[in-house]
């Protein structure tokens, strides 16, 4: 996601990136789905409620399929591969109690979606939700990948949401794209954007790479672990700015991480910045009460903007958490004597 906001910087006309729970806001705004989800499960959850657009997306594939092709099955019996030919008499043989509430449920998630993207909005989701088979590999792909594949696709697959995916490559040998998926009936409108963005996308894909030398990347470390990373490396450097730069980009995609505001925090204070420090030690504090870097950090911020009371109290609750901290006793003391 840090491509796609880098890209849209580059381009006219288009509104800045904004991080939002896909399955949150299904689950909030069709609640025509709880009927179809488990007794014991909670349509909140995220995996949840994903699993069960994808379940009725297979369930409306396999109604409407019977309902065109099963007379010229059983009438021409037509060759078939053994896939096809397992998953159309699947069809055949699938019955539905409630046909009425499927579609119901499809209408609102159409609703939904075309409530939320409008005339010029487009969803941007990962293709896959795991790691797609390798290139190279000439197995089949297994039921349960399958399975997983349709989580994602269901979004599209059953509100009608045009959906289209951008390749970035490869990584390790695995398949990199993005999907896009703007409002039903808007295929012109998504394919334009896709246009537009194309040769952006991959510059900023190849800057990416260039940035990430393979010695440096853990292929564990997600984007947010390495934007920190590269904000760590600018603040040995003593470039400042950019370390807050990359620090705000990690924040962005991940805003629960304490450590993202506290280290942004040392950057603001090494610039200066004392109340932009104190508001991210604040935030990192809400996120980690036993953070003592935060503690310290805000003691500094405060102790520089002249609030000498709150400060010390900082620094005698870092001494707290940890009663050998040499910085935190030397500027107790320090406040003892400003405020004698």
């Amino acid at each position: 996601m840090h491509v796609i906001s880098k890209a849209i910087e580059t381009l006219s006309g288009y509104q800045p990136t904004k991080h939002m729970s896909i399955s949150q806001y299904i689950a909030t705004n069709v609640p025509s789905l709880k009927e179809f989800c488990k007794p014991s499960t909670k349509l909140h959850q995220g995996s949840s409620v994903l699993q069960t657009l994808s379940k009725l997306m297979v369930s409306l594939q396999k109604y409407e399929f019977k309902l065109n092709h099963e007379e010229w099955i059983k009438t021409v019996k037509p060759r078939l591969g053994l896939d096809i030919s397992k998953r159309a008499l699947a069809a055949i043989n699938s019955t539905l109690d409630d046909i009425k509430s499927l579609y119901k449920a499809r209408k609102d998630v159409r609703a939904a979606l075309n409530s939320l993207l409008e005339d010029d909005g487009i969803l941007v989701i990962p293709t896959t939700p795991d790691f797609p088979l390798k290139t190279s590999l000439k197995r089949k792909m297994s039921p349960e990948f399958e399975d997983c594949l349709h989580i994602l696709l269901s979004l599209s697959g059953l509100s009608g949401c045009c959906q289209v995916a951008i390749p970035f490559g490869k990584h390790d040998g695995f398949p990199i794209s993005l999907s896009f998926i703007a409002a039903h009936g808007a295929d012109k409108f998504l394919l334009d954007t896709v246009l537009d963005m194309h040769s952006s996308l991959q510059e900023q894909i190849s800057i990416a790479s260039n940035l990430t030398p393979a010695a440096d990347f853990d292929g564990d470390m997600d984007a947010s672990e390495l934007l920190k990373e590269k904000g760590n490396a600018a603040f040995k450097g003593k470039q400042w700015n950019k370390a807050v730069n990359f620090y705000t980009e990690a924040i962005k995609l991940n805003d629960l991480n304490a450590t993202y505001y506290c280290n942004r925090a040392a950057a603001y204070l090494e610039l200066g910045c004392f109340q932009q420090a104190e508001a991210d030690c604040n935030q990192a504090i809400i996120r980690d009460k036993k953070n003592v870097k935060a503690y310290l950090r805000r003691g500094t911020a405060r102790e520089m903007l002249l609030y000498y009371k709150e400060a010390a109290q900082d620094f005698r609750h870092a001494l707290v958490l940890e009663p050998q901290n040499k910085a935190a006793r030397d500027a107790e003391k320090r406040l003892k004597k400003l405020m004698s």
